[in-house]
């Protein structure tokens, strides 16, 4: 009789007893054992939340002073892996969760090729600085019910010529996919720069402030400021270039990812949004 907890109805002696609840005719200690269960559980969230806010902070901590990941010893990462690992071992298997992924992450720390060779040449090339590089999700993007548009945003400068570090923006944007619980397929389809912002000596040298400003000189700020190229990145008529990437780890502040095929680790945070 205990768990059913609509009304029913008894008949007895040829009258109907109306609105008779299961809980009146529960042993008493039932609802204390059922609160037991209900403080245990809640108990054991608690202890799993601090573990994983635990394991986050390790990993974070772990690839500090790393450069992002172009100045990594061997050392260091291997304990990146398995602090990695350890916070991976939190997913449970679960779905990714698309309205959670959307939005705007900040890099922190990568192992792929393709991302160190622009770092490791910001930190020897002095004419060439890496500012601050982002994933950006839009789930659900053009109807698709199981993908939407990722964008790599990376911002990056050319000192005394563009501002330091946000002198201009590269975007290398695909199309993903979900295809199963935890993998996403990117396809990708151009390259974009944009947003140039030019240094103040080179303003001062387009536009002098000592002199009035002419319409040609104006003219050339305004096209340097607006100017956009996109490069479309696969052929027309046939498939784009693309790439399985495994989300590991997801939750509100951390997202950690695999690009299958031995293509290096990713660490990110949430940031604000972009665009």
């Amino acid at each position: 009789m205990c768990g059913v907890h609509n009304p029913f109805v008894l008949p007895l002696m040829g009258l109907v007893v109306h609105s008779v609840s299961a809980s009146s005719l529960c042993p008493p200690w039932t609802s204390s054992r059922r609160s037991r269960s209900q403080r245990r559980s809640s108990s054991t969230k608690l202890r799993v939340c601090a573990s994983v806010e635990s394991r986050k902070m390790e990993l974070l901590k772990c690839i500090q002073e790393t450069g992002r990941g172009q100045s990594t010893t061997p050392e260091q990462r291997a304990s990146i892996e398995e602090a990695l690992v350890r916070v991976e071992a939190y997913s449970g298997g679960h779905p990714i969760s698309l309205p959670k992924l959307e939005g705007t992450w900040r890099l922190q720390y990568t192992s792929a090729p393709d991302v160190l060779i622009l770092l490791q040449a910001a930190a020897t090339l002095p004419f060439f600085q890496v500012g601050q590089i982002f994933q950006k999700f839009e789930s659900h993007a053009h109807g698709d019910e199981d993908g939407g548009l990722i964008r790599n945003i990376v911002r990056w400068s050319i000192p005394t010529i563009l501002e330091e570090q946000e002198g201009a923006t590269l975007l290398v944007s695909a199309k993903f996919k979900l295809v199963s619980l935890r993998n996403i397929y990117l396809q990708f389809q151009e390259i974009t720069l944009q947003d140039i912002n030019i240094s103040q000596e080179v303003q001062a040298i387009i536009a002098p402030a000592i002199l009035p400003r002419s319409f040609i000189s104006l003219q050339i700020l305004q096209f340097l400021r607006a100017f956009k190229a996109q490069i479309p990145v696969r052929d027309p008529g046939r498939e784009s270039v693309g790439g399985l990437y495994y989300l590991s780890y997801l939750d509100e502040n951390v997202l950690l990812g695999r690009a299958v095929g031995g293509g290096g680790v990713f660490v990110f945070t949430r940031a604000q949004s972009l665009y």
